[in-house]
């Protein structure tokens, strides 16, 4: 993820503050470009637990019909001595 300090924005200062002291969500249009948004730290924390739990869900799917499939693993020894590792 790349990090801006607030001052290489050109986004007023009290956009921030909303989004910082009051919770706000702030929509930024962009001309011709995907919107983009200001969130809380709160926020944030959520979705990246959101995705946590998405990816965890995923893996585990594909565990279940990795099993399913009767297909025997790799060791990692032998795939980390594949790729030079």
């Amino acid at each position: 993820m790349t990090t801006l300090t607030a001052s290489q924005t050109r986004i007023p200062a009290d956009c921030f503050n909303q989004v910082a002291y009051k919770q706000e969500r702030i929509r930024i249009d962009r001309r011709g470009g995907q919107p983009v948004f200001l969130i809380s730290k709160e926020d944030f924390a959520l979705l990246e637990e959101w995705e946590d739990r998405y990816w965890a869900e995923e893996g585990m799917k594909a565990l279940r019909e990795f099993k399913k499939s009767g297909q025997k693993a790799i060791p990692y020894e032998k795939i980390k001595a594949e790729l030079g590792l």
